[in-house]
């Protein structure tokens, strides 16, 4: 079925800048330098002033982007990251890969995000990082996180990969922490064509270890001072990517205008996503709440509406994590929010013709449903935590 209204729609961004792009990939190609070159330098410079910050190094992923931020900041094996179970799992997936272990947090119930406030009785000896997810494109609380670190000598290390260009009291994320980690999977508010990823830091002690962590621990050509991998930003990615950085603050700008709609056409029947206090959205996802989640996607996708939930069953209940020991009921918010989201279409290059019909839809369900209403101003939501907390 043609979907009159996508997910998502990457040819649009193409279609957009072809010009810049076309031109980017031709330069590249032509040059015959594929990796470790001068399009990946201007970007890694264009990107650190983009985000404020004194270095950035490119690498193959967002998920290798968190590992290399953990190894740099020198966890290993044997060694505990805490981190919420509500993301996508390459952010647990990074946390393994250096050897240690995920202590999972629960979540805010209004910004989705790491709460704050239950961090410190999860840190023990072993804990050697905080990870905190600015997810769907909202910062965490840094400022109570880096005080936190600072008085347990943990470091702070963002996981930015749905949050390119928004901020928190004016700084940018990946900016405030020890490290920043991006991913610019295409469909991110920076997206290559292809994989990719980034680290930001302000320490050159730490910027002089990823160069090296993220090519085979070389300080120079075949001479290894560090048990590295190999993680590049590739040219052309790279290339990609600095034709499109100067439309970023233009495409946030225009998700912001399309979450407006949304929030203001629909706020009355579901749960819309709320701004935290000094923080700047830039709408990588626009997520609802509901009562029925399930059937309002199944009637949004007969009606020709593409819609995702970010995401259905948390890290900790994933079969992959169950040796950790997490049981139901542990994480009692986010358990009772992945049942209920659900991620309406959010891209720049979405007409407000699109939207509309978008919340027609939303609402027509709704109104057919009134069991499926969950109003915030009510005090169901708090109710509904409450309860589901009570139950195990």
């Amino acid at each position: 079925m043609d979907l009159k209204v996508p997910f998502g729609d990457m040819k649009l961004r193409y279609e957009a800048i072809r010009s810049e792009i076309d031109e980017a990939v031709q330069r590249v190609l032509s040059s015959g330098y594929f990796i470790l070159g001068p399009e990946l330098d201007q970007f890694e410079k264009g990107f650190a002033e983009f985000l404020g910050v004194k270095y950035v190094v490119g690498c193959a992923s967002g998920t290798e982007a968190i590992y290399l931020a953990l190894a740099a900041a020198g966890v290993g094996q044997g060694d505990e990251v805490i981190v919420v179970a509500h993301t996508a799992v390459p952010t647990i997936s990074a946390i393994s890969m250096t050897g240690a272990e995920p202590v999972f947090v629960d979540i805010d119930p209004t910004s989705y995000v790491i709460d704050a406030s239950k961090i410190e009785a999860k840190i023990t000896a072993k804990t050697k990082a905080i990870v905190p997810v600015h997810l769907y494109g909202q910062m965490a609380d840094m400022e109570t996180l880096l005080k936190l670190g600072k008085q347990k000598g943990i470091p702070v290390i963002e996981d930015v990969a749905q949050a390119t260009g928004a901020d928190y009291k004016l700084k940018q994320a990946g900016s405030m922490g020890e490290f920043g980690a991006f991913s610019f999977y295409p469909s991110k508010n920076l997206g290559a064509f292809g994989d990719g990823g980034a680290v930001s830091t302000n320490s050159q002690a730490g910027y002089e270890k990823l160069l090296k962590l993220r090519n085979y621990g070389q300080s120079k050509r075949y001479y290894h001072d560090e048990i590295g991998i190999n993680s590049r930003l590739d040219e052309i990615q790279a290339a990609i990517l600095s034709a499109q950085l100067p439309y970023v603050k233009q495409w946030n700008k225009r998700r912001r205008e399309i979450a407006k709609l949304y929030t203001e056409g629909l706020n009355d029947l579901v749960i819309t996503p709320a701004e935290s206090a000094g923080s700047s959205h830039v709408y990588h996802l626009y997520v609802i709440q509901n009562n029925d989640r399930d059937g309002l996607q199944k009637y949004l996708n007969e009606k020709g509406i593409g819609t995702l939930i970010h995401y259905p069953v948390p890290a900790h209940m994933q079969k992959a994590y169950t040796y950790r020991g997490y049981k139901p009921g542990d994480l009692p918010v986010t358990e009772l929010i992945t049942k209920r989201i659900l991620s309406l279409p959010m891209f720049p290059e979405l007409t407000d013709e699109q939207v509309g019909l978008v919340i027609k839809e939303v609402r027509n369900y709704h109104l057919m449903n009134p069991a499926a209403q969950l109003q915030p101003e009510s005090a169901v939501y708090p109710t509904a935590v409450t309860n589901i907390m009570a139950s195990f």
